[in-house]
């Protein structure tokens, strides 16, 4: 553990040396993190993880709970629902259609496999990551409507996936014979409807504390912040101590408290949470390429290949064409939003969560999902500053064309307030 400890500050520290230098090239902080993890892993055996290892499990939890307190803070759903409908055809179109397919394609490609198993997998590999193609929303000349959706798209497609995952995971362990219906529909109760519970009281409660505090000037800007890292952590505490789920207390504790807090705290107050969210992402990228990449390459079969080529294609592509339909977005638009939508540490931990409730076959279902997230890890970290100059170019010559297109509309003010996004996104205010 003390090697690991050591190999995590070390590359955080190296990475943090050179981040402004690397944030032009190909290599994001992503393929860094995983590259470092890959090299004193597999191949100079400094560090010996595997994918059951407590120290791993336990960091990668605790990225995904601060990514999830983030993104959803940073939501503000009464402004969001007035902006343009981008970003909500991306989520309430895009999104279960991307679950659907992914089920679909799973059960032609693996042979066999059973429908709920086909649906954990598409499931699993819904949900977006910023990070792993971070020019994609970080170049200023891509239009602001197409990064804002994108950011949107990402910082709240896992907290929506996870009802959907936690619903399958209770229909498998039924399926499997592990639990009896009426145990299963009462875990299920307690997940969703606890959870949900412990996020609303956590997140509604703490944050009238953490605003009463900050109005009547007893806490200082500071500890505002370090309150919000507080609840996020409590909250998952609670409701996994109570067996909810935490991940989606955390998520509706996030929305429940960001609107709670926004606007009456310190302007810097999320600034600790999105920076340990960043953090925390950067180390869990390098545990997945320390422990779990090379064992699932080896585990590796054609037909797992094949579904990892079409998850980053066919599956994610034709579900936001039909979202984008009979919006006016051109289709250089439409293929640059199809195309980076890569997979990232979210479905790592999903994977993570099916391995923990013994759900049947979760070994292969997670080593499909591993595989996918690494080929996105390099395909979209590649493209991604290529991409982002070759659509930004189009872009300039068809605004200078007509400035009329949908691609020039502004973000609104009433859009999303603060940072959603926050694995090498923006922040859009």
């Amino acid at each position: 553990m003390v090697a690991l400890l050591i190999l995590i500050a070390g590359s955080v520290l190296a990475y943090a040396l050179v981040s402004r230098r690397l944030a032009s090239t190909i290599v994001t902080a992503p393929i860094f993190f995983a590259a470092v993890g890959l090299l004193a892993g597999p191949v100079l055996h400094l560090v010996d993880l595997g994918a059951h290892d407590q120290g791993l499990i336990l960091l990668l939890e605790a990225a995904l709970v601060m990514v999830l307190f983030t993104d959803s803070s940073g939501l503000d759903v009464r402004r969001w629902t007035e902006e343009p409908a981008l970003s909500g055809r991306l989520l309430g179109i895009g999104l279960p259609l991307t679950m659907v397919l992914g089920a679909v394609v799973a059960a032609v490609v693996f042979a066999g496999i059973a429908p709920w198993q086909a649906a954990l997998i598409g499931i699993m590999l819904a949900p977006t990551d910023a990070a792993l193609g971070q020019a994609v929303v970080a170049n200023p000349r891509v239009p602001a409507v197409v990064r804002n959706a994108l950011n949107v798209e990402s910082g709240l497609n896992d907290g929506l996936a996870l009802p959907v995952l936690t619903i399958f995971i209770a229909v498998g362990l039924v399926a499997g014979g592990a639990e009896s219906d009426l145990h299963a529909a009462q875990t299920l109760v307690l997940a969703l409807g606890g959870s949900t519970v412990v996020g609303i009281v956590a997140g509604v409660g703490g944050g009238w504390l953490i605003r009463a505090a900050a109005q009547r000037g007893f806490a200082a800007a500071r500890w505002q912040a370090i309150a919000l890292v507080a609840l996020a952590v409590g909250t998952f505490l609670v409701a996994d101590e109570v067996k909810a789920s935490g991940f989606l207390a955390v998520w509706v504790a996030g929305l429940s408290a960001g609107a709670v807090v926004r606007g009456r705290v310190d302007d810097d107050a999320f600034h600790l949470s999105e920076e340990a969210a960043d953090a925390l992402t950067a180390i869990g990228f390098l545990l997945v390429g320390a422990g779990l990449i090379v064992p699932a390459l080896g585990r590796a079969t054609p037909e797992m290949l094949v579904y990892a080529v079409l998850s980053l294609t066919v599956i994610r592509i034709v579900p936001v064409a039909i979202a984008m339909a009979r919006t006016g977005f051109a289709v250089p638009t439409v293929a640059y939003v199809g195309w980076f939508g890569p997979r990232g540490l979210a479905s790592v931990v999903f994977a993570g969560v099916v391995v923990a409730n013994a759900v049947p076959g979760a070994g292969g279902l997670t080593d499909v999902v591993i595989l996918t997230v690494a080929l996105s890890l390099l395909v979209h970290g590649v493209s991604a500053a290529w991409g982002a100059r070759r659509y930004a170019a189009w872009f300039e010559r068809a605004a200078a064309a007509d400035p009329g297109i949908p691609e020039a509309s502004e973000v609104p003010e009433t859009g999303v307030y603060g940072r959603v996004s926050p694995r090498g996104g923006v922040h859009v205010e």
